[in-house]
């Protein structure tokens, strides 16, 4: 694989507090790839170890083909970072946090920020103490696209904005990676990864836990079971239980015999077993 990032045995510790430990996943080159988990599952703390904004406590990570920590800056003009919550000076105006964005970089962006701004109704006449969570996350996304870098990193790059400025940003990234642009998306809702990314990374807990294309990390064996007359049913397999008007619903995951065993033994008055939603085979990995 032509990596465009490449972690190994990545380790964080916060003493008492969880990290991450030992993980290790490749993203490839062109591709838009996602890492999803719950919030304060570690995938902030993974890329500010990506990203050298901390030291990890073992392991490596390679952006680009360079390591990070030899190679920091010369890699980080390479690069679009949005983090998950940003800081700006707040009596400045937004223009200026734009162009102080770029002269940082030591480039004229001044045409794409443009186009940036008109696409994502960003209002560069307003200081960044006036604007909404939203607004300052448009500032975010246009400081971190403006100089067109080869691979984006977005932490929960869409919290705070409206559905509309959403849809019109990931056809931004969508855009940028025809170009060639590679994206590594962080987000904790499942929609967001299945609608735009190819593969996808979950970690719980500090751990990763699954790293294949969407498509695989959603086929699986489990059912989703609808059941009217009863509330309680006790079978292995049986995972996010909801309790409905009538009786309750699961997603199951074990041997499907065993549950209609189990369901002989009571009363059922109506009963179904679909195939689960995206959503539903997500949550039975994070629980």
């Amino acid at each position: 694989m032509n990596s465009a990032i490449s972690i190994r045995n990545l380790t964080k510790n916060y003493g008492a507090n969880r990290g991450v430990e030992d993980i290790s996943f490749d993203v490839a080159k062109g591709e838009i790839f996602g890492f999803l988990g719950p919030n304060g599952a570690g995938k902030s703390t993974t890329i500010r170890c990506l990203l050298g904004l901390i030291k990890p406590s073992g392991g490596s990570a390679e952006i680009l083909g360079s390591d990070m920590v030899k190679n920091h800056l010369e890699i980080m003009k390479r690069v679009g970072y949005m983090p998950s919550e940003t800081q700006f000076y707040p009596s400045m105006k937004v223009s200026e946090i734009i162009k102080f964005a770029a002269d940082v970089r030591g480039i004229d962006c001044g045409k794409e920020a443009e186009k940036l701004c008109d696409r994502l109704k960003v209002d560069t006449r307003k200081r960044i103490e006036d604007l909404s969570l939203g607004n300052r996350k448009k500032v975010s996304i246009v400081c971190a696209m403006q100089h067109k870098p080869e691979l984006f990193i977005f932490d929960e790059p869409t919290s705070g904005l409206d559905p509309l400025i959403q849809a019109e940003f990931f056809e931004l990234v969508r855009e940028y990676n025809e170009q060639g642009a590679t994206c590594f998306l962080s987000s904790h809702i499942l929609s967001e990864v299945r609608k735009y990314c190819g593969r996808a990374a979950i970690i719980r807990e500090g751990r990763l836990i699954a790293c294949d294309t969407i498509e695989n990390l959603a086929h699986t064996n489990v059912k989703f079971v609808r059941i009217s007359g009863i509330n309680e049913l006790s079978a292995d397999g049986i995972s996010n239980v909801k309790q409905t008007a009538d009786g309750m619903e699961f997603v199951y995951g074990g041997d499907i015999n065993e549950l209609l065993r189990a369901l002989s033994n009571v009363n059922v008055k109506d009963l179904s077993i679909e195939e689960p939603s995206l959503e539903d085979v997500f949550m039975r990995y994070y629980n």
